[in-house]
C-alpha cells in the first residue's frame, strides 16, 4: 500500500473516521457525500433513504451492497466497518425480527455514534461491536452473508480481512461487498497524497489479487466486477487528481463452501473439510 506500517494505516484511519462521527458532518476525504442525490447515485432507493434514522447515513459509501445481498429473513448479516450503521439498520428491516444484524468498526466514535441510532429507533435486531476487520469480534460459523461498502480498501491486509470474512461465515455462506479498486496500477504521484489514502484511492487493490485473496481464503464463486459508469462521482471526490482514471467503484461477491462429510476415519471427519 505504502512505505506506513500497518499500525500507522490504521491509526489515520481511525484518526480521520472518528471525526466524521464526532462532528456528524461529511466528508471524510473520497468516498462521501451524504446528499440524498450522491447516495441514489450509487444505488439506493427513495424508500431506503427514507427507512434509517437521521444520522445514520453519513455518505461514506462507493455503492450499495444490499443491491446484490439478496437478504432473507431471518438470516444472520454481518457488516464490516458499519459506520453509523446505515447499511446494517436496512439489512435488519431485510432480515426482520427473526434475523438479526452485527455491526464491526474500528472506530470508537463511530460505534458509539450507531448504538445511539439503534436505540432512537429500537432496534432491537442490531448490535454494533467495536472491533478490526482483520480480527473481528464475531464466532466462527455464526453469519449468513457478510456485508461491506467502502471499507476493505482501507485495510492494511486485505488477505487477512477475507480469511476472517471466510471463518465466520456459516458454510454455505456469503459475501455482498461494494467497494473501490484499481483498473490500473496508481502513479507514484497519486500513491504520493496522503488524503488519497482515508480517501478510499490509494488503499484499492487490482482485481487480480482481490479474486488471488479470496480464492486462499476458501472462497469459490469469485467475482468481482468493476463499475465503469463509477467514475463521474469519484472524480467529483478529488477534482483534477484524475483519480478516476485508476480506480473504480466494484461489486465483490463470493461464497462460502457447504460442507461435506465424506470420510471414515474419526479424525478425519472431525474436520469437516469443505467439499
Amino acid at each position: 500500500m505504502s512505505t506506513k506500517t500497518s499500525d500507522e494505516v490504521r491509526a489515520e484511519v481511525r484518526k480521520q473516521y472518528g471525526a466524521v462521527a464526532s462532528t456528524g458532518t461529511s466528508c471524510a476525504p473520497g468516498c462521501c457525500g451524504p446528499s440524498p442525490e450522491m447516495s441514489r447515485s450509487l444505488g439506493y432507493s427513495s424508500e431506503e433513504l427514507d427507512a434509517v434514522p437521521e444520522g445514520a447515513n453519513l455518505g461514506l459509501g462507493c455503492g450499495n451492497p444490499q443491491a446484490i445481498a439478496e437478504l432473507r429473513e431471518g438470516e444472520r448479516v454481518l457488516d464490516l466497518g458499519s459506520g453509523a450503521g446505515f447499511d446494517a439498520f436496512l439489512a435488519a428491516k431485510r432480515v426482520g425480527v427473526r434475523g438479526n444484524v452485527i455491526g464491526v468498526d474500528m472506530t470508537p466514535e463511530m460505534v458509539s455514534r450507531a448504538r445511539r441510532n439503534a436505540v432512537a429507533v429500537g432496534a432491537s435486531n442490531v448490535e454494533f461491536r467495536l472491533g478490526e476487520i482483520e480480527s473481528l469480534p464475531v464466532e466462527s460459523s455464526s453469519i449468513d452473508v457478510i456485508l461491506s461498502n467502502c471499507v476493505v480498501n482501507l485495510s492494511p491486509d486485505k488477505g487477512k480481512v477475507f480469511a476472517e470474512a471466510f471463518r465466520v461465515l456459516a458454510p454455505g455462506g456469503r459475501l455482498a461487498i461494494s467497494d473501490v479498486v484499481c483498473t490500473k496500477p496508481l502513479t507514484p504521484e497519486l500513491r504520493a497524497k496522503a488524503e488519497l489514502l482515508t480517501g478510499c484511492v490509494t488503499g484499492a487493490a487490482e482485481i487480480a489479487d482481490i479474486e488471488r485473496w479470496l480464492v486462499a481464503a476458501g472462497f469459490v464463486d469469485v467475482e468481482v466486477i468493476a463499475r465503469p459508469e463509477s467514475r463521474a462521482f469519484i472524480r467529483e471526490w478529488f477534482p483534477g487528481s484524475g483519480a478516476e482514471d485508476f480506480v473504480a467503484s466494484a461489486t465483490l461477491s463470493a461464497k462460502k463452501p457447504v460442507l461435506t462429510k465424506t470420510c471414515c476415519v474419526p479424525s478425519c471427519c472431525e474436520k469437516n473439510e469443505p467439499s
